[in-house]
């Protein structure tokens, strides 16, 4: 298939009712609303093709931007490649759900998802926190310095209240993933999480969202997940 075929694909599967979700939470067009289910037969045709990928994530068009992320080879990605991608995430179902989900899959995940972290900006940060909590949801814990881990919870506890809005919600998530699913750190986690308290979350042109990852873990907990960890990371 061609980026032609598949874009003409997604645009049948579109449906009014996601489109207007997507933009909801910040998509802009073009945008044809498909449900991410609904893609997986185009995805079981086509398997990985990068050459693909890049063609479909340069339309701009959230759908296939999206789609490019599942079929992408990240194992065959630079750091520029996944530096080009995140400029032109524009908003954060992009930043943490298709760029940072396809940067996990990289052997250079963890530098690449430091250096945005350190960045400063509001997506990048976002993502490189998000990106942690793809790999520690799916990767073995003697894949990571358990050293790193606690320093990055320090820094959740230090910033978080005065982090941007997006950067908030990954940090919380980081907080919630540590405590569940790595665990080594399960206790300062959760200690953490909860010196931490709620967190406000303002939205653009919604209302402010409280993030409570103390709460979020203790239900989990209560359902038995602790060293949960998925098969995949990618759909």
């Amino acid at each position: 298939m061609n980026a032609e075929m598949v874009m003409q694909e997604l645009k049948e599967l579109g449906k009014e009712r996601t489109k207007k979700m997507y933009m909801s939470n910040g998509a802009h067009e073009p945008v044809f609303g498909v449900a991410t289910g609904a893609m997986k037969p185009i995805a079981k045709k086509i398997k990985i093709d990068q050459a693909l990928a890049e063609e479909l994530y340069a339309t701009g068009n959230y759908d296939a931007m999206y789609f490019a992320g599942v079929i992408a080879d990240p194992k065959m990605m630079t750091a520029a490649d996944f530096d080009r991608w995140m400029d032109s995430a524009y908003f954060y179902m992009l930043a943490d759900y298709v760029v940072a989900v396809t940067l996990a899959e990289s052997p250079i995940a963890q530098e690449v998802a430091d250096a945005w972290m350190a960045s400063g900006e509001e997506l990048k940060m976002s993502a490189g926190w998000s990106c942690y909590c793809w790999l520690l949801g799916n990767r073995k814990d003697n894949e990571f310095s358990e050293s790193k881990l606690a320093s990055m919870l320090e820094v959740v506890k230090k910033t978080i209240h005065t982090a941007p809005e997006r950067t908030k919600s990954a940090m919380n998530n980081f907080l919630y993933t540590v405590a569940i699913s790595y665990v080594p750190l399960h206790e300062k986690a959760v200690a953490i999480a909860q010196a931490v308290g709620p967190v406000e979350m303002k939205r653009d042109n919604k209302k402010s969202t409280t993030l409570n990852a103390y709460e979020t873990i203790q239900k989990e907990l209560d359902r038995g997940r602790l060293g949960f960890k998925r098969k995949y990371v990618r759909c």
